[in-house]
């Protein structure tokens, strides 16, 4: 059985999420639950097996920062994914370890060019499911480095 709402930790509409199987710490992301799949900013740049498993290799650019971190990660589909102007796109969907506060579980993210997004990172409704509740009026309900603000001006 799964846990009640008042159970679950809440999540802002902004948190720091970490993805350590891919070196990605503290990553800023949005909170979005018209999303069903959660996606990141990456440029693809090969595919690839390794004992028989689908890979793809792709950059993860942090422009603020001038910083690109090279990623692997199992290549698990490439999706129609319905962006938020309407638009589907074919993309590459991997499948990692994600860490939202003090939870880690396996998360299907999407590989999206989202360097005209204020956010590197979305965290969609998937990955949110039965594991945390969102209270869009704070941010960074589980990002203990960040102090807790109310509203959503940035």
């Amino acid at each position: 059985m799964s846990k009640k709402p008042k159970d679950l930790p809440a999540v802002g509409w902004r948190e720091l999420v970490h993805l350590p199987e891919l070196g990605l710490h503290a990553v800023p992301a949005k909170i979005d639950t018209g999303a069903r799949t959660s996606s990141l900013h990456g440029t693809v740049l090969e595919e690839f097996e390794r004992d028989g498993e689908k890979f793809v290799r792709f950059a993860v650019d942090f422009e603020r920062q001038h910083v690109r971190q090279v990623c692997e990660a199992v290549h698990v589909d490439i999706r129609g994914i319905t962006s938020s102007n309407g638009e589907t796109q074919r993309r590459y969907v991997i499948k990692t370890p994600l860490r939202i506060g003090e939870v880690e579980f396996r998360a299907e993210i999407s590989l999206a060019d989202r360097r005209d997004m204020r956010f590197p990172m979305l965290i969609g409704r998937s990955s949110l499911r039965r594991r945390f509740v969102v209270d869009s009026g704070y941010s960074w309900l589980q990002t203990p480095e960040m102090k807790v603000k109310k509203g959503h001006k940035p």
